[in-house]
């Protein structure tokens, strides 16, 4: 977000009234998300960079859901509900009605087109201000303009009004410069010609597009800029184009980063949050996704097919095939691969989760390896600690979770339990196959061993005919064999 001055003649109504039918969701249109937001949030986002004196949020479908999502997003902003009445011109007057005695420009946005970026909003408004016009359109030059207003022009060039689908002669949808469904007005235009605007067309709907026309009859100055990129304008009416301009979105992302010095490999199969932080001299392997609010400090190595959900990792760390969730990897640790790290994870600086690990809740401190095939929850690891393979921490006694905490130093054989609670002290060592159903001192020894016991001729007498039991036989011979004649050589 860019940090700009107060522009005290500047208001920004962003319409997210609206059902949005074609996406068959019982979630508002505006709340689906991409990289990370909710589409709503994304042209938040864009308004609050403009820095305006006011911004104005129109709700009415699931009002509460999309009063809640977007202040919880901007809490500085005012949320309005539009009435029975419907249509764009409805939404805008309600609008209007909260802006009060504001005399300055009104630039109005759609919640579902989140890919209109700041330059292009501040070159909009600066244009029509430089014109000098009451009314000033963005518009677009598309191949297919289906499901768009379309733009008629007058011989000298000039807007004369704008026409709706539904609504176009044949002539009039062949047009292909389109509306954008983002308009700079004055206050003033907006308030003397909004009453005006009635329903008289197929949708029976007030549309805030039929001001073109009123401010043209009154000799008033329409303005239109056509958008340099089209996909600045494009918006979102069904899953289709969701996932179109979910990718558009990420591609700007991942090219942004690249600028910062971030080297991503394979672009086409990463996918970074707008949310996400990374620092100069992160490399990105191809599948991998940085989602939400992570954070990649410098010099990390993360992928490939690595997903990374509101992670923060250190300075140099390596993420390898790994699922990590709301955990903290320290500086030049190491994850995975095939790692799962669950909420509440805190690895220590050098530490390592390796190969088929599963943590969750657990701290694992500096320099301490948990290298394969363990679980690991609801635990507290010192410093320097290398768990055998194996490791698993019964921390569920079917009522409650209980903690283990295996202190510095310490050194686990292959396989063990820990059974919570229990505490495993000061560079204390554990043996291979170990039970750990009791507090171990520091600097002692833990072993659960019973005795073994081998039954001579078991496969033979209750597996017969079985492969095993041949094998043994087999053997069996051979060595009654041997030894009969080293018997002969020393008689």
């Amino acid at each position: 977000m860019t940090e700009n001055a107060l522009d005290s003649r500047l208001a920004v109504v962003i319409l997210a009234a609206g059902q949005g039918t074609r996406m068959k969701s019982s979630l508002p249109k505006v709340l689906h998300r991409i990289g990370g937001r909710p589409l709503v949030g994304h042209v938040l986002d864009t308004a609050r960079d403009l820095a305006p004196a006011h911004v104005v949020v129109v709700v009415r479908h699931e009002r509460d859901l999309v009063a809640d999502a977007v202040l919880g997003i901007a809490p500085e902003v005012v949320v309005v509900d539009q009435d029975e009445v419907p249509g764009t011109g409805r939404a805008v007057e309600v609008a209007l009605d909260a802006l009060g005695s504001f005399d300055g420009d009104v630039l109005v946005l759609s919640g579902d087109s989140p890919l209109a970026d700041f330059d292009t909003l501040d070159a909009f408004v600066a244009g029509h201000r430089a014109a000098q016009a009451e009314a000033t359109l963005m518009t677009a030059v598309l191949d297919d303009p289906t499901g768009y207003g379309r733009i008629i022009r007058e011989s000298d060039g000039s807007v004369a009004r704008i026409v709706e689908q539904k609504d176009a002669s044949p002539d009039e949808a062949a047009v292909s410069e389109v509306n954008a469904g983002m308009y700079v007005f004055t206050a003033a235009i907006l308030r003397e010609h909004l009453p005006q605007v009635g329903n008289d067309n197929a949708q029976n709907e007030k549309y805030l597009t039929d001001i073109v026309a009123l401010v043209r009859r009154t000799d008033g100055r329409v303005a239109a800029s056509v958008a340099k990129d089209v996909t600045v304008t494009y918006g979102v009416n069904d899953r289709v184009q969701l996932s179109e301009v979910g990718r558009l979105l990420n591609a700007r992302t991942v090219r942004r980063w690249q600028l910062e010095g971030v080297t991503v490999l394979d672009p086409a199969t990463t996918w970074i949050d707008v949310t996400a932080t990374l620092a100069p001299d992160v490399t990105v392997l191809p599948n991998t996704h940085i989602l939400r609010s992570t954070t990649v400090a410098e010099g990390a190595t993360i992928g490939p097919d690595t997903s990374l959900v509101d992670c923060e990792v250190g300075v140099g760390a390596t993420v390898t095939r790994t699922d990590a969730t709301l955990a903290v990897i320290g500086a030049r640790a190491t994850v995975g691969p095939f790692a799962y790290v669950r909420p509440g994870t805190e690895l220590g600086a050098r530490g390592k989760i390796g190969t088929f690990v599963e943590t969750k809740n657990s701290t694992i401190g500096e320099g301490s390896k948990v290298p394969h095939l363990s679980y690991i929850g609801d635990t507290s690891i010192g410093r320097n600690v290398n768990l055998g393979a194996g490791a698993i921490t019964a921390n569920y006694d079917d009522i409650t979770k209980h903690r283990t905490e295996i202190a510095d130093e310490v050194h686990a054989g292959s396989h063990n339990v820990f059974v919570a609670p229990v505490r495993i002290g000061e560079g204390a060592k554990t043996g291979a196959g170990a039970v750990i159903r009791k507090d171990v001192p520091a600097g002692a020894l833990a072993l659960s061993i019973a005795p073994q016991r081998n039954v001579a001729g078991w496969v033979e007498n209750n597996r017969p005919g079985t492969g095993a039991a041949e094998a043994a036989a087999r053997a069996r011979s051979a060595q009654e064999a041997g030894d009969g004649s080293q018997e002969a050589a020393h008689g």
